[in-house]
């Protein structure tokens, strides 16, 4: 039957299977599209930890190693022979200069001494009785009672015993001297070390020990050396600062303060062998921290950078195009910041330019950052950084 009434749902049904089909044809287009072009996730905050930008005075030093030496040290040793009759300090013991170290037994000395002085006594009696005679002769001869030679005999021996006196005289004072010297004094301040001889032996002036060795320990030196590439550096601080460079000593390992002195040699040439000129520090040393031959580390403070931008060491970082740190934004996002750095020391980078005072650089977590991923700060580092911001 071909009515048009039995027609149309059979269009009705092939236009809506037409639908169908077209409809399955997209979302399988759909799903091969997604499946080949998947949405890209967000990538997550990367954990750091930063630091402000410090603005401070900063010191600019150079370092040596150096050995702790006494400023002055005396081998006391006798002068003329004798035994030891005494000793007249405790080994280890602080002595003063003029104090008595050790005594010699005098005894033989005074009895040169004793003998010197009756040899210049008899001298001077026939001193006296020759210028008696020669008085005499004066007179005689003015009345021509006595010879032109008898006067002029008299006189010379006048001179003779006169010179005889004035030669017993530098004995008696030479005697006295070698027995002043039994009794033996320190020459300088300090500390004694280990008794080298015990009393009862016999010492003599050319013995090489000597009886102790007396030490200057405060104030104290430190002797250290630099490179010669620094030596225009140390050599225009001095002549541009009106007070001696400071040295500070510090021990091997360790930054506790061991005592700040002042520098008192530069050494007049450098060592060609090593490349180094020698440094000398005075010490001022009463709590006796610095103690002769320690090793310390040397300070020698050039000058002071005043107000330099300071960041930690560990968040300047190096890549081809020199030296760079990251900066935080304020949207806590990162971008790599180009930056001058003049000098490190102590774990602290001196900024010459790129930052200012009071942006956040990263610390900690730089090799998984690269500019614009955003940061968030680690829990202990936000802890501290509290900490800080309420002391």
């Amino acid at each position: 039957m071909n009515s048009p009434f039995f027609q149309r749902p059979r269009t009705l049904l092939t236009a809506a299977a037409l639908l169908v089909l077209v409809g399955a044809g997209a979302l399988s287009l759909d799903r091969k599209a997604l499946s080949a072009n998947p949405p890209v996730p967000a990538t997550p905050p990367v954990q750091a930890t930063t630091v402000l930008v410090k603005q401070q005075d900063m010191p600019i030093y150079q370092a040596g190693v150096g050995t702790v030496t006494p400023l002055a040290s005396v081998t006391v040793k006798a002068r003329v022979d004798g035994q030891l009759d005494r000793v007249g300090f405790t080994e280890g013991q602080d002595v003063k200069a003029g104090q008595m170290i050790a005594r010699l037994d005098p005894r033989p000395l005074q009895a040169q001494l004793q003998q010197a002085q009756a040899q210049k006594a008899k001298d001077q009696a026939q001193l006296v009785n020759a210028r008696l005679d020669l008085k005499r002769y004066t007179t005689l001869i003015a009345q021509d009672a006595a010879t032109q030679q008898q006067f002029d005999t008299q006189k010379a021996l006048v001179a003779q015993l006169d010179a005889a006196v004035q030669t017993d005289a530098a004995q008696v004072n030479y005697a006295q001297v070698q027995l002043d010297y039994t009794n033996i004094v320190a020459p300088i301040s300090g500390r004694v070390g280990a008794r080298l001889v015990d009393p009862g032996n016999i010492v003599h002036a050319t013995d090489a020990n000597g009886l102790v060795v007396i030490n200057q320990i405060d104030p104290i030196g430190v002797v250290f050396n630099l490179p010669e590439t620094g030596f225009e550096a140390v050599n225009q601080a001095l002549h541009s600062s009106h007070q001696p460079l400071a040295v500070l000593a510090y021990p091997p390992t360790g930054n506790q303060l061991l005592g700040r002195g002042k520098l008192i040699l530069l050494n007049n040439q450098i060592d060609t062998t090593t490349g180094t000129v020698q440094l000398k520090g005075s010490f001022e040393n009463p709590k006796h921290t610095l103690w002769p031959g320690q090793y310390v580390n040397a300070r020698l403070v050039l000058g002071t950078r005043l107000q330099a931008l300071t960041v930690p060491a560990a968040a300047v970082l190096r890549g081809q195009d020199g030296t760079y740190t990251y900066v935080v934004k304020a949207d806590n996002t990162v971008q790599a910041q180009p930056i001058a750095v003049a000098n490190i020391q102590d774990g602290v980078a001196i900024i010459d330019k790129g930052l200012s005072a009071g942006q956040r650089v990263v610390l900690d977590g730089q090799y998984k950052l690269k500019s614009g991923i955003q940061i968030v700060e680690t829990a202990s580092a936000a802890a501290a950084a509290a900490s800080g911001a309420g002391q």
